[in-house]
């Protein structure tokens, strides 16, 4: 049902929930049982995604509008989940934006944006809820880092340490908050169907074909199994960052110490992507 989640009922909040990553998250906690508010600042998006799931799974379902590169946004969303009563036992930060390109040839709004985005909203959400949760002694915080933060690449600066922050922030809050009974988890994709990143539909298609790129539902589904696996009282394992699929996590010693003929060719290659 589409509107005002009820009381006492067991309630996700995702970021970026009307597209992607984000949505498919979304429709995996609707089949655990989860009612949604999903947030991002396209409201048509969030709208048609929150009809959808509501209608495939029969659970509450509700939106809201927020531009969350916005300073103060964090603070408007969760005033307005206190107004209408949300108690959020699950909180998703993934809503982002990529920028592939110099900084010097960026525009300095959009610098600002994805620090805000990245670095100062997740902070502040982390933050605002995870206090709420650990008042209640349960919860869980689900951070999208990202693969290329191991990508120290011209035109990639700002995204990848945007992102090496979401992880580092993660991981220490994890430590912070697991006695209070809240589990943090930072998770890093690497490449993946979706247009964050400019990737036309037939590069996305042979990028799947060839295992290089993953879909958003198997990111979704791994990534929701490895947050709740290593969220069990019973187990010693506690993931605090995740990195689905085994040959990227392989890769990532050989991805730091490329050598610079190799980060030089792949910024050739890639020169399209950037804006």
């Amino acid at each position: 049902m589409l509107g005002r989640i009820a009381k006492g009922t067991r309630t996700a909040l995702v970021t970026g929930g009307g597209s992607g990553i984000g949505k498919e998250l979304a429709r995996q906690l609707a089949r655990r049982g989860y009612n949604l508010l999903l947030v991002s600042r396209n409201e048509e998006r969030l709208r048609a995604a929150a009809e959808e799931l509501a209608e495939q799974y029969g659970v509450q379902t509700s939106y809201y509008s927020i531009d969350l590169a916005v300073q103060d946004s964090a603070y408007k969303l969760y005033d307005y989940c206190k107004e209408q009563g949300y108690v959020i036992d699950l909180l998703v930060n993934d809503a982002g934006m990529f920028i592939y390109n110099d900084v010097l040839k960026c525009e300095t709004r959009r610098i600002e944006d994805i620090l805000n985005l990245h670095v100062v909203t997740l902070t502040l959400m982390c933050r605002l809820f995870g206090k709420d949760m650990a008042e209640r002694g349960c919860g869980w915080i689900l951070n999208l880092a990202s693969y290329s933060k191991w990508m120290c690449w011209p035109g990639l600066s700002v995204y990848s340490a945007s992102k090496n922050y979401v992880e580092s922030f993660s991981k220490a809050f994890a430590a912070e908050m697991r006695e209070s009974g809240v589990k943090v988890m930072a998770v890093s994709p690497a490449g993946v169907t979706t247009d964050l990143y400019g990737l036309p539909k037939k590069l996305q298609k042979v990028g799947l074909y060839c295992g290089i790129l993953w879909t958003p539902s198997l990111i979704a589904k791994v990534t929701l199994n490895a947050l709740f696996f290593g969220s069990r009282k019973n187990l010693i394992l506690s993931i605090r960052s995740y990195v689905p699929g085994i040959l990227n996590v392989v890769a990532i010693p050989i991805l730091v110490i490329l050598p610079r003929s190799v980060v030089w060719l792949a910024r050739k290659m890639t020169k399209t992507l950037q804006r």
